[in-house]
């Protein structure tokens, strides 16, 4: 298998974390996609990053696609209920990451238009939706040691490569001081090697 993806992609960190904890071998091959040069196309049409490539040629995308087919692939230690309430809780976890995720992109694509050309309505409501998401993480998180249940999850994965990417992006947005819950859960995730090997510098 080849991943392709960039180093600070939050989403391509999210499937790289999958690959630690399950201890799957794949290759990991960098990709520009803003480059004029990017071949991403020739794996991925909609050009984006990550593009899992499996041994028989056949690409998977997006994030979500890709990490549901990496924790049913290692069955071992699953990070995805295989069904029912459980699974469906663990997948809203990781929507509403990656919703966060979104609208943070949004606003960091948004500021490297020219000034004169950038809109401040829309960059304040993408903030707005970033301060519902991580109040909804607190409240659901609450005082759990995980996001759901009582074992690490997709869920955890998801809100910690969020998390992070506030970290690199918006190192002045005020989420720790706002959510220690948040803070104490990342704090420990970072603890775990698979968050160590891919935090975004």
């Amino acid at each position: 298998m080849k991943l392709i993806g960039s180093i600070t992609s939050p989403y391509v960190r999210k499937v790289r974390i999958v690959l630690a904890e399950k201890k799957m071998d794949c290759e990991f091959l960098l990709e520009d996609v803003w480059s004029p040069s990017t071949k991403i196309t020739a794996s991925n049409p909609l050009g984006k990053v990550p593009t899992l490539v499996l041994d028989d040629a056949l690409s998977i995308y997006d994030s979500r696609v890709i990490v549901e087919y990496l924790d049913a692939r290692a069955p071992f230690q699953r990070l995805i209920p295989e069904g029912g309430r459980e699974r469906t809780e663990v997948k809203t976890w990781e929507a509403l990451a990656d919703g966060l995720l979104d609208a943070a992109l949004a606003i960091v694509l948004e500021r490297k238009r020219p000034a004169n050309e950038q809109s401040p309505s829309w960059i304040s409501r993408q903030e707005g939706k970033i301060e519902a998401a991580l109040a909804a993480c607190a409240r659901g998180l609450g005082q759990s040691t995980w996001c759901y249940g009582k074992s690490f999850s997709l869920a955890d994965v998801a809100v910690g490569a969020a998390l992070g990417y506030l970290c690199l992006r918006f190192p002045d947005h005020g989420w720790r001081a706002a959510h220690p819950n948040l803070s104490t859960l990342y704090d420990r995730l970072m603890q775990r090697p698979s968050f160590q090997t891919t935090e975004p510098k």
